[in-house]
């Protein structure tokens, strides 16, 4: 064999060698691409699992969330259709005393001279009672001077009065009420010219 011959045998087994390098190393290559690629959808599957349990859990605050609102919705109803249960109760009690009364006046003997001071004492007693009532659950009447003040005062009508100065407030032809610091109605008031 001659020198070209081994020299073209020498670069043969390295042109061979160096194929088998490229080659390994392109396997190496793949196989860590399959790595990557293995742990990659490990990864892409976690995260669709973590996506999906906290859809569930949204799902579920959501569906908590709605169910409480509906329950509060229905407890305010009931609430405001409710709130005056306990000065409706009170009420009923100043019914009873106008019943009774009522049920009295039949029973009144016509000669009994003393007939109409019972009565008025028994209306007395009903107006004392549905006034502290009244007053127990906020609503107060609104006191009336002098001074007119168009937020609780209403002006019907205006009258002459030598005591009175122009726009005082000469009498009450309504009383005015208030439910704690709200205006329930406005006195009804005569003011002078």
């Amino acid at each position: 064999m001659s020198q070209e011959d081994k020299k073209l045998q020498e670069e043969d087994i390295e042109l061979e060698e160096q194929k088998e390098q490229e080659e390994n190393q392109d396997k190496s290559q793949d196989e860590t691409d399959k790595k990557e690629e293995n742990s990659l959808e490990d990864e892409l599957n976690k995260c669709k699992e973590q996506l999906k349990e906290k859809e569930n859990e949204y799902l579920r605050v959501f569906a908590d969330f709605e169910n409480s609102k509906k329950r509060l919705e229905k407890e305010k109803s009931s609430a405001l259709m409710y709130a005056n249960e306990s000065f409706a109760k009170d009420l009923l009690t100043v019914l009873d005393t106008f019943e009774n009364a009522l049920k009295s006046i039949d029973q009144i003997d016509a000669n009994d001279e003393g007939a109409i001071d019972k009565i008025k004492e028994g209306m007395s007693l009903t107006y004392e009672q549905l006034l502290s009532i009244l007053k127990k659950n906020g609503v107060e009447e609104i006191e009336c001077g002098t001074e007119f003040d168009p937020n609780y005062h209403q002006a019907v009508m205006q009258v002459d009065s030598d005591k009175h100065e122009s726009g005082q407030i000469v009498d009450v032809l309504q009383k005015g009420y208030k439910l704690k610091d709200r205006l329930l109605r406005a006195a009804m008031v005569s003011s002078c010219k």
